[in-house]
């Protein structure tokens, strides 16, 4: 007698998951599993509708307002080193204001529209826009 049994996973178990197969060797990393969240569709909903006017679909900043406030390229690899998750996190949380070489880049605070366990997600879809 067998019994089938459906396994449940949150979308952060998902990420990682994924993170974990593919530090295995032999793991092929040309498959980007999940992305580290860009593939999981509630992330990629809320990117889009939250972050994207202003960061671009790709994380490259190339929008008109991108551009105007001189926001840089999330996809670069410095830009990853230089920003922790719990940065990430903060900024979501409390927008930025500051004057960056000559340019304001303001951010809207996002706290009250972004629930706490969305954070991880956009953490990780930000993650993975420089894979």
């Amino acid at each position: 007698m067998s019994t089938s049994r459906r396994l449940s996973l949150s979308p952060m178990k998902l990420i990682l998951a994924a993170c974990a197969l593919s530090a295995l060797p032999g793991f092929s990393a040309g498959s980007k599993v999940l992305a580290a969240g860009a593939k999981d569709p509630k992330a990629d909903r809320l990117w889009r509708a939250k972050c994207a006017s202003c960061h671009g679909e790709d994380g490259k900043a190339g929008t008109e307002q991108g551009k105007k406030m001189a926001i840089r390229d999330m996809t670069s690899a410095a830009w990853q080193k230089e920003f922790s998750d719990a940065q990430i996190e903060q900024a979501i949380q409390n927008g930025l204001k500051r004057n960056k070489d000559g340019k304001a880049q303001e951010m809207e605070a996002f706290k009250d529209k972004v629930r706490p366990d969305q954070l991880p997600l956009l953490v990780a879809y930000v993650r993975a826009l420089a894979q």
